[in-house]
This record gives structure tokens, sequence and C-alpha cells, in this order.
């Protein structure tokens, strides 16, 4: 067996910043995050992390851990800052000003083309829901393989889909924050026909690349008094509805009523086969209970399920600070339950990592975040048990390199491997970065 390939995450929006530079466009985030009350401490990406400045110092951080692969993604609006047309060529020399300096160190860039900042210009045409959004993220994709393809071989299409769909169209708390059940699941399936449109650009320009999806995929657990039909209809929204059409070219028949309607003949023929890896991302189990019309709305976003009978999410503690339970096994099931839906597609861990208080400092002043490091070495140990019963998983891309923003937390809750300073954007690394970098390095599969 291959030893496990480590690596970071970020988000273009979460960390670039500089939103009106070099001709980027607005994205759907920038025109949310304007609303009052979208965003839990009222702040926005238009600094963030002030990545887009600050390139080198990031990948020398990058460096530091020793890590094989960063994963970062790219901002559509700033390669057509409309969606379509023209294409900018400041926001493509960014991202090759990247991928240069990474394979200058040794370290292989992993580039996602859709991290949700959609062109503001698309959502106004209709967003997700309208499928020619679809369209033309088949275009962009095409655009930005041209220009990275030579020096770029994996490449990720979406990430987390069903945040896409069902938190910003169902829920609305995420962009562009619209409460229509109905568009979420149009919206589903436009993006795995963006997804299929974008791995065929990506392969008509680089015809060796590998190309994958992101999922959050969680596994579904009901508690004793859980209604056997929601925990059904949740576990198919939140994981069948993309395994399945990838597998089997069909959507589970419980939402087929609600994707059917905007379905065309070949769609989900393109769909079918279309990820040379499917990316997992795994922050905690949902576990699920009954509900009532009063405490639906208790816990996770239930509204994100729209159509689902009534259901509450129940987790246990202990809990990370965005209120997830945290139980590493839910890492192994997950893992050998996609394994075996998926059969021989290669899996990787693209996200996996807990936003903690970080209140612990060390002598000097740093973060010394032990919580964050035992949730680090669980999950990881989680992931070489799965790969010892048979999962081909080929990396774990921890999350996140920096504390970032948060989308609708704000900067309240931190991921990050590495402090930033609110005001100044300086970078500290903290406790767990350290280890990290070790465990990186070592390979071994237990450490402490």
């Amino acid at each position: 067996m291959e030893p496990l390939g480590h690596g970071v995450a970020t988000s273009s929006y979460q960390i670039e910043g500089a939103v009106t530079a070099d001709g980027r466009g607005p994205s759907i985030w920038d025109t949310f995050c304007a609303l009052p009350g979208t965003v839990a401490d009222g702040t926005n990406g238009s600094i963030a992390c002030n990545s887009y400045s600050r390139l080198d110092d990031d990948v020398a951080l990058i460096e530091g851990l020793g890590v094989s692969a960063y994963r970062f993604s790219i901002a559509w609006p700033r390669i057509q800052p409309t969606g379509s047309g023209a294409v900018e060529s400041r926001g493509l020399d960014y991202y090759d000003r990247l991928v240069d300096a990474l394979l200058s160190r040794g370290i292989r860039p992993f580039p996602t083309l859709y991290h949700w900042d959609l062109p503001q210009a698309l959502e106004d045409a209709g967003g997700w829901p309208a499928r020619d959004t679809a369209l033309r993220f088949g275009d962009y994709a095409g655009h930005v393989a041209a220009r990275l393809g030579d020096r770029v071989a994996s490449w990720a299409t979406m990430n987390e889909p069903w945040c896409t769909a069902f938190l910003g169209y169902a829920a609305g708390i995420h962009a562009p924050g619209r409460r229509e059940p109905d568009a979420a699941y149009a919206a589903a399936h436009h993006l795995l026909l963006g997804h299929a449109l974008g791995r065929d650009a990506v392969r008509a320009a680089v015809p060796a690349a590998e190309v994958g999806i992101v999922l959050n995929l969680a596994p579904v657990r009901a508690e004793d008094d859980a209604d056997p039909a929601a925990v059904a209809f949740v576990d198919a929204v939140q994981n069948g509805i993309w395994l399945d059409p990838l597998v089997d070219g069909r959507y589970p028949d419980v939402l087929a009523p609600y994707t059917s309607p905007v379905v065309q003949d070949g769609d989900l023929a393109a769909v079918q086969g279309s990820a040379d890896w499917v990316g997992v991302n795994y922050y905690t189990p949902f576990r699920i209970g009954r509900g009532d019309a009063g405490t639906r709305a208790v816990g996770q976003a239930t509204a994100a399920y729209p159509y689902a009978p009534p259901f509450v999410f129940l987790p246990r503690r202990p809990r990370t600070d965005m209120g997830w339970e945290v139980d590493a096994t839910g890492m192994t099931e997950v893992l050998l339950a996609t394994a075996r839906r998926l059969r021989d597609v290669p899996l990787r861990v693209t996200e996996n990592g807990a936003a903690f208080a970080d209140g612990q400092r060390t002598a000097d002043g740093r973060v010394d975040d032990q919580d964050r490091i035992a949730f680090l070495r669980d999950h990881l140990d989680a992931v070489e048990q799965a790969r010892q019963a048979g999962a081909p998983v080929l990396d774990y891309l921890a999350w996140s390199l920096l504390d970032n923003f948060e989308w609708a937390e704000g900067y309240r809750k931190t991921f990050g491997l590495v402090a930033v300073d609110p005001h100044t954007r300086d970078r500290t690394p903290k406790a767990s970065y350290a280890w990290y970098a070790e465990r990186a390095r070592s390979g071994r599969p237990h450490t402490d």
C-alpha cells in the first residue's frame, strides 16, 4: 500500500480578499455579506486573510509543513468577471504564480474550480437553478485548464454541491440566500451537470488529467425514536443525490419527483462515471431523531432537506465550536461505505478539521490547541483504519491552513493550523501546525 499523502486545503473567498483587484467581478458572497444579518459577526471576505497579496507567505507556510499537496480554489469572478465572455488574464496570472510557487517547492497543486463564489451576474440570470449556469461553468473550466493544465494533473470541479444547492437555495443561510425548495433540487442537478461538463472541458485541454468532485458525505445515524422515512430521506439528500447519479445514472427514488422536472435526455448519462476520483469532506456524523413542528429548526439546518418527514438533529458530546459532534469512527464508516458504493473509484479526504475556541496559550503567547491535535490524530488514524480495510484513499488534506472567513459565521470560528491576526493579517503557526508537520513527514499511522 502506498503511503497516505498529506496536504492542507483552503478556498478563494475565505482567504484571498482583494475582491476588486485586477478586474475581479462581484460574487454572490460579496452580495450576500452586504445584506444585514447574513453573517454572524457582520464581516465579509473583502480582505479575509489577504492571501492575494501574501502568496509567498502562505506558500512558505505550506512548505514548512512538509506536505505533498495543497488544495486551493480558483475564483470564477477573477477569471470571468461576469461568469461568461472575455477572460481576465490578470486573474489567471495569480493562479499561474501560485502553481509555479508550489511546484518549485515540490508541492502538488490541487485546484478546485468552484468553491461557492458564483459570479453575481450568473445569479442575476437565475443562478444554479438555471441550466445555463452549468453550461457557463463548462466554458470557464476549459479556460482555466488551458492555462494551467500543462502543470496541473489533478483537478476538482465542485466543492460540496450540497451546500450550494441546499444551504444557498433552500435554507437561505448561505449565498445567495434563497429559500426555494424546488430551486434547490434544480440547482443540485445543474451542479452535477456542470461537474460533468467541466470534467469534459478539462479533459479536452489536458487529456491525461484526473478530474474529481468533492462531496460533504456523512453517515446518517438514527436515534431510537427516529422515523425511518426521515432517516432515508436525509441520507438521500446528503449522500445519495450525488453518489447515485455518479454510479448508476439515476437519482434516489425518494428524490426523483423533485429532480425530474429539470432532467433532460442525456444529462444523467453524462454524469454517470464522470468522476475519476471522489473527494470526501468529513466533519461529523448526522444523528437524527423524531421532530415535530416545534423542534424542526433545532440543531443543524433541517430546512436544507426540503420535503423530508419531520426530524431533528441530535449531535452528542463532545462537540466542536461549530456544535458538531466529534466522532472519528464516522470517518472510517463514511470512507468504507463510499468505497463500496463507488467500487474502484479512488478517494481523497479533501477536508477534515475542527473549529475550537483556541483560548489556551503557551508561555510565548502561541495557540496551544491540543483539542485540534487530538481531533486530527484520531481522524487520521480513522483514515488509516479505512485504508487497512480496503478503502482506496490516496490523500488526506487538513482543513484549514489558515484561520479564515468562515462563511455565515464570519471570523468567529477558527479551523486553521495557523492563526491570523484580524487586524494585521500576520500569521502565527499553532501547536497543531507543528504536530501536523511531524505527522506529514513521518507518515506514521499512529503518533502522539
